[in-house]
């Protein structure tokens, strides 16, 4: 058995956020069929160690972490600290929603040289990140599909109401939320009883906005906390929402969202910009009105094709060939200053 064990690979995920569970469930579950180890390592102060499940191995200090001596660490986030036994995976924390940094770049593609392979989700993220790959060759790029997204398309932890269900989500940023602007209308909307209300929020937002839907809960409206969005994206007929990545995950199940301020309105999204537009705009999407269901098959087909649930095999797939031809792999030039930064966040100064 011990010998069995020295021979499985070894895999570490390093997550800082609750939602990071949910994303790398799939993928557990494929390693440990296929005979792998897992260890998970949660960093920082918002990732609640109470969603970890039995039989789960936790890290708890990065000299565990390099003991561990993971064949591949994977990371649903942007960066990762580069002294890490094995290879830096990227499997992402949700799509590109459009969001921008203070520059005014694309905040989703960015090559930060702390990766050697990124598992894209798609036609679209594929060409773009292969776009940003300049010679020599520091990272591998293989389109996946999103192992968060295995369990996406089954009929488990479905519970449909009778009531058509509204899931309203949004952002924590203060500048592209809508949940603030929109409180007045959803108090007004669900005390109506017409449709069934889910709120959920990213896990940032402001202490005080989550206070205020909270004490808005009836037999007509929920506020959600959890680790997997999936079963309520499940669950719900539409989505109200904003800026937020969640709401491409929603319309690959062929559901239709209305955005309020989206910052780069498409024709797959419903966007209003006034208050008083968004009423209107869920009882159109509960039509599902045929030219807009049609804009929003031909954007999945771009942005994440695969609804087989076997991304995770993918996934691993590409880590075994990264691990085989690390060697023609040129050295990454990290980006020194924010690895000091992890380093002084992680506390950890070792060679």
């Amino acid at each position: 058995m011990e010998y069995l064990m020295a021979l499985a690979k070894r895999y570490l995920f390093f997550i800082s956020q609750n939602y990071s569970f949910g994303i790398l469930r799939p993928l557990q579950q494929a390693i440990l069929q296929s005979g792998g180890m897992v260890a998970w390592y949660l960093e920082g102060k918002e990732v609640n160690p109470d969603y970890l499940q039995k039989g789960d191995v936790r890290l708890l200090s990065m000299d565990d972490v390099i003991r561990f001596n993971a064949d591949a660490n994977l990371f649903p986030g942007n960066i990762a600290p580069t002294f890490l036994p094995g290879i830096n995976v990227a499997v992402f924390h949700g799509f590109d929603a459009g969001k921008v940094d203070k520059y005014g770049n694309n905040d989703h593609f960015k090559i930060r040289n702390c990766f050697d392979l990124y598992c894209t989700q798609g036609p679209d993220s594929t060409a773009k990140f292969k776009a940003l790959m300049e010679p020599p060759r520091s990272y591998m790029v293989r389109e996946t599909g999103w192992c968060a997204l295995d369990t996406l398309f089954d009929d488990t932890d479905v519970v449909k109401l009778e009531k058509p269900t509204v899931l309203m989500c949004s952002t924590f940023s203060r500048r592209l939320s809508c949940a603030e602007t929109l409180f007045p209308l959803i108090t007004k909307l669900s005390k109506t009883g017409k449709w069934q209300w889910l709120i959920q929020f990213h896990p940032k937002m402001a202490p005080e906005t989550v206070a205020k839907y909270r004490s808005l809960e009836s037999e007509h409206l929920c506020f959600v906390e959890t680790d997997d969005v999936k079963p309520l994206l499940k669950q719900a007929d539409v989505m109200l929402c904003d800026t937020s990545s969640v709401l491409l995950m929603f319309l690959l199940l062929n559901k239709p969202v209305v955005t309020f301020n989206n910052i780069e309105p498409k024709d797959f999204l419903l966007n209003v910009v006034t208050k008083e537009e968004v009423e209107s705009a869920l009882e159109i999407a509960l039509t599902r009105p045929p030219n807009l269901m049609k804009n929003i098959a031909q954007y999945n087909e771009l942005n994440h094709p695969y609804q087989d649930g076997k991304s995770s095999y993918r996934v691993l797939a590409a880590i075994d060939e990264c691990l085989a031809n690390k060697h023609q792999l040129t050295k990454k030039k990290p980006d020194i200053f924010r690895q000091l930064k992890m380093r002084k966040r992680l506390g950890y100064w070792k060679l």
